[in-house]
């Protein structure tokens, strides 16, 4: 940004919408702070209605109208809070065999897709892109401790819990903590 990343991001969107549109896979994921900018906000209703599956998750400001029967039915909106403040920006797009993992420095808003110097740049490596995908997207996806989802009057409602939930942010910390250290046999 300012020059490409909003048009690069509609196209992925709408190569995405018109995949599902012909029958074959279209998907979006997309994990960030806010989404507020228009132009983006309408490819990716553009897509749900072609029939895209679009999960969001958004952790503040998310001007997009989520489960409107007839309108977003096909896009889901989370928000999960939890101990951390995130700043995790990751784009995932499906169309039919061609996938797409960005990371990017920019929230989809208008300032950051036309008023300043932002950076997305595309995973390409197999293994990096499967593990960004589990640990910032599928993690946060399956969330049932911390997660609030957008409903279709604009209210969040908090996601199902599970008795036993841990949610991402603990999972993360439990995946990547320090092994005990061993007691040698002493008691």
């Amino acid at each position: 940004a300012p020059f490409d990343l909003q048009r690069t991001m509609i196209e992925k969107i709408d190569a995405a919408g018109l995949a599902a549109e012909r029958g074959e896979s279209g998907r979006i994921v997309a994990k960030m702070n806010a989404l507020t900018d228009e132009a983006l906000i309408h490819a990716l209703v553009r897509a749900a209605r072609r029939g895209a599956r679009v999960d969001l998750i958004v952790r503040g400001a998310c001007m997009l109208p989520a489960q409107v029967p007839g309108a977003t039915d096909h896009i889901r909106v989370r928000s999960v809070i939890g101990r951390f403040l995130e700043h995790t920006r990751v784009f995932y797009f499906c169309s039919g065999a061609q996938e797409d993992l960005y990371l990017s420095s920019a929230d989809w808003m208008n300032r950051n897709m036309l008023r300043r110097v932002e950076i997305a740049w595309p995973v390409t490596d197999r293994k990096l892109r499967q593990r960004i995908i589990d640990e910032c997207l599928v993690a946060y996806l399956h969330d049932d401790r911390d997660a609030w989802t957008l409903q279709g009057d604009g209210s969040y409602a908090r996601a199902p819990r599970a008795l036993d939930g841990t949610g991402a942010q603990n999972a993360l910390m439990a995946r990547y903590a320090p092994p005990p250290p061993k007691n040698h046999g002493y008691p």
